[in-house]
């Protein structure tokens, strides 16, 4: 399974804020500088991770997001349910499927839901830790290469 782009970017950003301590505030700038991704396109993720309280802003000099909850309590699946952005390639595979295989993609798909609900933020970040990641952003190639 392959993450969207806009899926990895969400994790990414997310990251980020797991980074900081939990009272800092980041701006998108700072995010956006850090990850080249466009202020532009980190508004509208945001949006959505506030929406589904995931994150949380405050406008004005000085303002920035944190988490909405400690990362140990926010998942990988969380802020793929947040953007919208369910694996498309299951998804399709799902509604073309015959009578025969609809146990195997019910299955498939619980699996993966499953394998994504058991990964917080706090993990990918302990995980970046261990394997020499130190302060810069962990990478989510942990998630995508084994999902």
């Amino acid at each position: 399974m392959t993450l969207s782009s806009k899926t990895q970017h969400a994790i990414q950003a997310m990251l980020e804020l797991a980074l900081q301590d939990s009272q800092r505030l980041l701006p998108l700038a700072a995010i956006s500088e850090r990850q080249s991704i466009s202020v532009s396109y980190l508004e509208q993720l945001f949006a959505l991770l506030r929406r589904n309280g995931l994150a949380s802003a405050r406008r004005g000099p000085g303002g920035g997001y944190v988490l909405a909850r400690p990362a140990a309590e926010i998942t990988v699946a969380d802020i793929i349910d947040a953007i919208g952005a369910a694996d498309t390639t299951t998804k399709a595979a799902r509604d073309s499927k015959s009578l025969d295989s609809d146990v195997l993609w019910d299955r498939l798909s619980t699996r993966i839901d499953d394998f994504l609900a058991g990964i917080t933020l706090a993990d990918l970040l302990q995980e970046s830790t261990a394997t020499g990641g130190g302060s810069e952003t962990p990478s989510i190639h942990l998630i995508s290469k084994t999902a």
